[in-house]
Formats: C-alpha cells, sequence, structure tokens
C-alpha cells in the first residue's frame, strides 16, 4: 500500500474516531475482530515460530487493533500439521505453516512452496507477483475455502544432517530420511526412505536410530533443534529446496467479510514481512553456521557431484509426473511454475549467478 494511501486513511481515522465519540461504545466494538492464529511450528522457534509471532503482531498493530490476532503454537489449540484443515474449516482464522505439508489435498500446491533444483526466494516471489504464481495459489487454495498469502522464505535449505558421510549415489539407498513437499518424492526415486515429521520429533529418530539423516530448514533453526549433537555431517546444496516459502492462509469467509482497507492490511502484513524474515534467515544462518563448525565441531560436506546429478534426474521425473496429472489445475500450476522457472534462469545466468560466481573469486580483499 502506497505512502499515500496509508495518509489518507490516517486522516479519514481521526475524523472516524471524533465521530464515534457521539455512539455508545457497543458500536465502535463492533468494529473490531479477534482472529485465532494457529502455526505448525513451536512458540519463538528461531525462523518459523518468530516470524509467525511478527505476523500476528503486525497485522493487529496495522488494523490499529480492529484485527487482533492470537497466535497459537503448534499443539496448543490444534497440532501443527491441522493447521490447513482448522482454518478451512472456521476452528481459527489463520494459519501460519509452509505449502510443503499438505501434499496429501493436491500435488499442486507444493510448487508454491519449494521445488527441487526450482526457484530462489526472490523467484519465488516473482513468479506469484509477476509470472501469474497468485492466481493460481488463489485458484487451488479457493477450493478449500482459503485465501492465502507468501509472507517470508527460509533461503536455500541445506541437503541435511547424517550420521554417516555420503560418498555415492548407493549410500542413499534404503537411508532413512526426514524431508517433506517435493524433495519427499525426489529422494524415494533414489531408493531413499523418506519420512515426514516436526523438527523436535526428528531430533529424537536421529537420536534413536530410527532415522540415519534428515533436513529440517538451516543453520538457524537447525541449531536451536540441536541436530548438530546426533548427527555431525552437515551436507549441501539443498538442491531439494532451493527455498522454500512460508505462508498465510486466511478462512475465505472471515478474509471476505473484512472490509476492504483491512483485507489491503492483510496483504500488505504478508507482503511487507517477505523480505524481512528471508534476509533474518540468511543472516543469522551465516552467522549460526560459523558458531557450528568453531564450537560444535560440525563437518560441512557437499555432497558428491554423481549425487547432485542423481538427484537432478529424479527431479525432473517427479516434474514430469506432475505435468501429466490427472488434475487440469496442476497441470496448469506446474507449466507456469517451468515456463517462469526457465525465463528467469535464463536471464540469471548472466545477472545473479554471474555476479556471484566473479564476487566468490575475491572474497575476503
Amino acid at each position: 500500500m502506497k505512502r499515500r494511501q496509508f495518509l489518507t486513511t490516517g486522516v479519514a481515522g481521526m475524523g472516524a474516531v471524533a465521530a464515534a465519540a457521539t455512539f455508545a461504545t457497543p458500536a465502535i466494538a463492533q468494529d473490531k475482530r479477534q482472529w485465532n492464529m494457529v502455526t505448525a511450528w513451536p512458540k519463538n522457534l528461531p525462523g518459523p515460530g518468530v516470524a509467525a509471532q511478527k505476523l500476528a503482531d503486525r497485522i493487529t498493530t496495522l488494523s490499529g487493533g480492529r484485527i487482533e490476532v492470537k497466535l497459537h503454537a503448534a499443539g496448543e489449540l490444534v497440532p501443527g500439521n491441522g493447521v490447513f484443515d482448522a482454518v478451512a474449516e472456521g476452528t481459527a482464522e489463520i494459519y501460519h505453516a509452509v505449502p510443503a505439508y499438505w501434499g496429501s489435498k493436491s500435488k499442486g500446491i507444493l510448487l508454491f512452496g519449494s521445488q527441487p533444483f526450482g526457484l530462489r526466494a526472490d523467484e519465488q516471489a516473482g513468479w506469484l507477483a509477476h509470472g501469474g504464481g497468485q492466481d493460481l495459489y488463489d485458484e487451488m487454495y479457493g477450493q478449500f475455502g482459503l485465501k492465502p498469502f507468501l509472507c517470508g522464505n527460509s533461503g536455500p535449505q541445506w541437503a541435511g544432517w547424517f550420521r554417516n558421510e555420503i560418498k555415492s549415489v548407493d549410500d542413499l539407498k534404503g537411508l532413512k530420511f526426514r524431508t517433506t513437499g517435493l524433495a519427499s518424492e525426489m529422494c524415494s526415486k533414489l531408493g531413499m526412505a523418506v519420512q515426514a515429521m516436526g523438527g523436535r520429533d526428528m531430533f529424537q529418530a536421529l537420536q534413536s536410530g530410527a532415522l540415519d539423516a534428515g533436513e529440517f530448514i538451516g543453520p538457524w533453526s537447525d541449531s536451536a533443534l540441536g541436530f548438530y549433537q546426533v548427527a555431525k555431517n552437515y551436507y549441501w546444496p539443498g538442491v531439494g529446496e532451493p527455498s522454500s516459502a512460508e505462508e498465510c492462509a486466511v478462512n475465505a469467509k472471515a478474509y471476505n467479510d473484512l472490509p476492504d482497507d483491512l483485507k489491503a492490511v492483510v496483504k500488505f502484513a504478508c507482503d511487507s514481512l517477505y523480505n524481512e524474515v528471508w534476509t533474518e534467515y540468511e543472516t543469522k544462518h551465516a552467522m549460526a553456521l560459523q558458531k557450528l563448525v568453531a564450537e560444535q565441531d560440525v563437518q560441512v560436506r557437499m555432497l558428491p557431484e554423481e549425487v547432485i546429478t542423481a538427484m537432478g534426474e529424479a527431479a525432473a521425473e517427479v516434474i514430469g509426473e506432475l505435468r501429466e496429472s490427472d488434475d487440469a489445475l496442476t497441470r496448469k500450476i506446474t507449466e507456469s511454475f517451468v515456463a517462469y522457472r526457465d525465463l528467469i534462469g535464463g536471464y540469471m545466468t548472466y545477472a545473479d549467478n554471474g555476479q556471484m560466481n566473479a564476487r566468490a573469486k575475491v572474497l575476503g580483499f
């Protein structure tokens, strides 16, 4: 929303306050809404838990308290994996999670969060804002009674924490591995035994040996969950999730009942957090990685080239299957994603990739 619009709204709002003084208190109270936000995260988990609280606070503040958002962490009101259904059914008005958790609803949803060998955080936002992605996002979630927004991104995720070194593709076969979204399908094609679970459950599974390896987010969030205590080999690059978008979804009826200015508040709160959340992740990931290596004896390792190549071939199969889906909307979303990926990827060869490769040669001057 432009600054002039905010100023105009503010002047009008002062007039409304003066007029309200002549009415009974209940008339003012009727313009206030209390929303429950349910999240997929432990309260204030570095990264997504912090971002969820920021979003709740920002909607409350920008609305002048006309929408008061109370956050409920995973398990407080509903389980973390139940927030989609809770908001769709009206048990809560709004949730904070990631699209990668909702593949059982539709495979097409997964593309809005991350794609193996797919879009970076800035490109993901670009696809939605300028490549037709938001209309498709709205159409898909509208089928479930939800209005969706992206509201943050973790940046590039890591390949994960491994109890043992990975030296070849053969080392992946039968490996018990935690991941989510389309990355799980890519890994399954390589013979990995993929499991989906929350971060705290992943720690316990690594500790007990129920998992051999797993990925969650990146150094900042992963440090808080203590994965380095039970698996010292930290692998990159996380080609399964070159970025991972965080989302807010609002119950469609609750959203449609808002006046236009409050609809704009919700959208602006989400939009304004995207870069803030993304750059906080990137900065604190970098700081946390230094500490993990210096203080926790974490071994940072690159996946072997043959493993990356095999993952790329598996990812191509996953996207190919989505392009041939029985669901017309999933096919439409996939084609839109592929077209934008190829467009922006071709340009980035000369732009950001060129700059990053050049900078890498002179780090430390």
